[in-house]
């Protein structure tokens, strides 16, 4: 028996709830969530959990609008959280700036005590303490591009990092509205990755940066290949991010915000098609999850157990995930405050809360 510890941010509080499943991860039994949020009245942007080393770590970048953005970890699954006595993430005086948020806390794939955080403004920041403290990336912030990025429509965040396990120096980026970054030198240099990637609100839909990419995950069997929701299109890389073929064939909607990759099974990729960026309602007006099992040539809705009504729940980048199971849990939450779960690779579906404020940001892992 395992325990799946589900974390839910939101913009008034992280919600944590458990649940206790067989060896194989089956299973329809609910999440039981604590009575009360933690950090109540901060909107928490970003979530990670870390199950590396014999303690899992839980690490939460709140937002407070009178104290103004921290990261918080625990220990103990939730029950008590430290927040460093200075700050974790800071901007050093040289950048003339100040820290609005921290839009994700990426446990690196490959370096044991090593977790990287996004910004807005758009920067990267590493730690090697497990989240304690963190350092700017001064070659990314001091890219001869940067003065060009424009901010999204959600402001100017770096939302995705990823990791590579077969090699620590490499590790990729997504910044709206700058586009993706790669470095293979351990951030000692940038270079763009957005060749194939159509930046349709522009004069010149193929710039080589600009893009308003909403989110890149990494294929479970082959690491070079990447899934990409942008700001219109779908889009799969086969390189590590050189080049990018459009996969949106077949989806209802080509815009959306979130993408997760399953754990073990490759070729296989889940998102949430949305209307329009002038009509952010979900395609159609249904709730549904679309997953590719074949990289992208073909996608099929998911639905079973989710409403079947007109539905309005947009969710946003960071609210649709998979946990580490077999079959595998895939959850998503919404900005009506629902959350939703599959035990079954997404086959079936359950809602595991309900009335929660606007939700930001979902994270599930095994933990027990």
């Amino acid at each position: 028996m395992t325990d799946v510890l589900l974390a839910v941010g939101t913009r008034k509080g992280l919600f944590l709830g458990r649940k206790r499943v067989g060896g194989s991860g089956a299973g329809p039994a609910s999440f039981e969530f604590d009575e009360s949020p933690y950090f109540n009245a901060q909107a928490v942007y970003s979530v990670a959990i870390d199950t590396r080393g014999e303690r899992t770590r839980l690490l939460a970048g709140g937002d407070s609008a009178h104290y103004g953005p921290s990261v918080f970890h625990s220990d103990d699954l939730g029950r008590t959280w430290t927040e460093p006595p200075k700050p974790a993430v800071k901007f050093p005086e040289f950048t003339g700036t100040s820290l609005e948020r921290v839009w994700q806390l990426h446990p690196s794939a490959s370096e044991p005590d090593v977790v990287y955080a996004g910004t807005e403004p758009a920067a990267l920041y590493r730690s090697e303490d497990r989240g304690e403290t963190f350092e700017l990336c001064r070659p990314l912030w001091e890219h001869p591009t940067r003065s060009q990025w424009v901010p999204g429509g959600g402001g100017e965040g770096l939302h995705t990092i990823l990791t590579d396990e077969r090699d620590p120096r490499a590790v990729t980026v997504a910044v709206s509205t700058a586009g993706v970054f790669r470095t293979t030198d351990g951030g000692a240099s940038w270079s763009p990755a957005n060749n194939g990637v159509a930046a349709v609100f522009l004069p010149d839909p193929n710039p080589e940066f600009g893009q308003c990419v909403h989110k890149v995950t990494r294929d479970a069997a082959d690491p070079d290949r990447l899934y990409l929701q942008n700001h219109w299109g779908v889009y799969r890389s086969d390189d590590g991010g050189s080049k990018w073929l459009d996969i949106g064939e077949g989806l209802p909607s080509t815009f959306g915000f979130a993408a997760a990759a399953h754990p073990h099974r490759g070729d296989t990729a889940y998102i949430f098609p949305i209307t329009a960026d002038i009509d952010r309602v979900p395609a159609d007006h249904r709730c549904r999850v679309y997953r590719t099992q074949d990289a992208g040539t073909t996608w099929e809705p998911l639905t079973h157990g989710l409403p079947a009504d007109d539905h309005y729940g947009t969710v946003l980048r960071d609210a649709l995930c998979t946990d580490d199971n077999d079959p595998a849990g895939v959850y998503f939450g919404n900005r009506n405050g629902e959350v939703f779960a599959s035990a079954d690779d997404g086959d079936t579906w359950e809602q595991v809360a309900s009335h929660l404020p606007d939700v930001l940001c979902v994270r599930a892992a095994v933990v027990g």
